[in-house]
């Protein structure tokens, strides 16, 4: 854990000390909770823009997420792994999205909501730079408004600023002529509510 927190500060220090824990605990013969440890490895190598390196090590992740079925942090690889490709080969973007939507996939099929939500921001992200902003608000903003408490989180301050870019009311509008009131969230500046008439 130490070393997640000092690659979100100091890269290089903190990739150092992850590879280095983790090749203590592999030599150990353990191989529980390694997907995720290889995942804070990858996300700091992604962000020291060394995103070859992360591929690696998120193949690795997934390779022992198939061979031991520790699936609980699947579709962070995913996603981390479609944000990896997307670094490395800017024009690959059919790869990145293919990761991202298996990721919104595993996360779906565990019911995830953080997972899903990150999927659906990276997807929404690409879909917006891909002039497809309708179906990236019709993706992300249902997630969002699923969510009830915690806006103060940077994960759902970061969709409501993605969805504000993305014109985010549209959905709200929508629901109302289908004569649902989808959760009124601090994107539009009022208490969560939940109801369907």
């Amino acid at each position: 854990m130490r070393g997640s927190a000092l690659a979100q500060e100091q890269h290089e220090k903190g990739i150092t000390v992850l590879s280095q824990g983790l090749a203590f605990y592999q030599a150990t013969g353990a191989e529980l909770n390694q997907p995720y440890h290889l995942a804070l490895l990858a996300e700091a190598y992604s962000t020291m823009e060394q995103a070859e390196e992360g591929l690696r090590v998120l193949s690795e992740a997934l390779a022992l997420v198939d061979k031991n079925g520790e699936r609980l942090y699947e579709a962070e690889l995913h996603r981390l792994q479609g944000e990896c490709v997307l670094a490395l080969f800017v024009n690959n973007q059919t790869e990145a999205e293919a990761s991202c939507h298996q990721a919104l996939a595993v996360a779906r099929r565990q019911e995830a909501k953080s997972p899903e939500l990150r999927a659906a921001m990276r997807l929404s992200r690409l879909w917006q730079q891909q002039d497809k902003r309708d179906a990236a608000r019709e993706l992300l903003a249902p997630i969002y408004g699923w969510c009830t408490e915690g806006f103060d989180t940077a994960d759902l301050q970061e969709a409501k600023a993605l969805l504000e870019g993305l014109g985010g009311d549209g959905e709200r509008k929508k629901a109302r002529k289908r004569k649902e009131i989808i959760p009124e969230s601090p994107i539009y500046d009022t208490p969560a509510i939940r109801h369907v008439t």
